[in-house]
């Protein structure tokens, strides 16, 4: 359902236009991040402001809102096609003063409204869905409102990535297990130590004991005392209902904003099934010691 134009909204539409057939935009000096001022605009209130970043992820710091940005993202690698990226943003905790949509071809849809104090929370779409128009919100002073967010641009190509953001709850199938333990930033064999649930972040933090490292991007698993085992924590919503439980897990997933996200978590016995299985049709995609 989209949402209908804040008032004065058109008309920074029109502006675009002309922005677009003008070429005119501001760069920055940075291509991951941008931070930039509502003051400059302060003899045109509704200017509207182009900001192009190339990378995968990075962050928007508006400070003093006013006007308009119009947010171009583009990945860093050279690509046809950008139809299987898809656009995640975490907005900062006291990021106030403006609303965030989604615009395309001149059609708006409301994804974070100025106020919301949903926390930790992360808005996803397609890059296909359009791109992201910001706008402030009419405030008595300015001076203390800033308006930012992280951002990442993911490839939902891949099962982990796929599962970790379209449905972060279902089971995952054989072939998409196979796949997360190829292209997860962490795999590790343990089990679950502790389940806390935070249900104003609406998430649960899970504790892993592994006796198991297959792979990690950065260090969420650390060696602990016992020999050869690491402890880890990596989270989930709120609502998959994870519990701790006897046995031992495949766990995989990917780091989103600096936080591990778990991805496919079959039963380690279900995994080495599905992995001869695989490697006796020769159909598994990678190789990985199941043991």
């Amino acid at each position: 359902m989209l949402s209908a134009p804040a008032p004065g909204l058109l008309p920074l539409l029109l502006g675009l236009l002309v922005l677009c057939r003008g070429g005119a935009g501001q760069y920055s000096s940075d291509l991951c991040n941008w931070k930039g001022s509502g003051l400059t605009h302060e003899s045109h209130k509704k200017d509207v402001e182009q900001v192009y970043l190339r990378c995968s992820e990075g962050s928007i710091k508006w400070m003093y809102p006013t006007g308009a940005l119009i947010v171009n993202l583009r990945p860093n690698t050279l690509s046809a096609s950008y139809k299987h990226l898809t656009v995640c943003i975490k907005p900062f905790k006291d990021s106030a003063g403006a609303n965030i949509y989604l615009e395309k071809t001149g059609e708006l849809k409301m994804l974070v409204r100025d106020g919301d104090r949903s926390r930790n929370k992360v808005y996803c779409f397609g890059y296909d869905q359009g791109g992201l128009f910001i706008e402030a919100t009419p405030q008595q002073d300015i001076s203390r409102k800033i308006t930012g967010f992280q951002y990442e641009l993911i490839n939902k190509g891949t099962a982990s990535d796929l599962h970790t953001v379209s449905a972060p709850c279902r089971p995952c199938s054989d072939t998409e297990v196979l796949l997360a333990v190829c292209t997860s930033d962490f795999v590790v064999r343990g089990s679950i130590q502790d389940v806390t649930n935070e249900a104003e972040q609406q998430e649960s933090v899970i504790d892993i004991h592994a006796n198991k490292l297959y792979r990690q991007k950065s260090k969420v698993f650390q060696p602990t005392e016992e020999n050869g085992s690491w402890w880890g924590q990596i989270k989930t919503p709120l609502e998959c209902g994870v519990r701790p439980g006897d046995g031992d897990f495949l766990f995989t997933g990917r780091m989103q904003f600096g936080e591990a996200r778990l991805g496919c978590a079959p039963r380690f016995k279900d995994f080495q099934r599905m992995y001869k299985e695989a490697k006796d049709k020769g159909l598994n995609p990678c190789e990985i010691g199941p043991d």
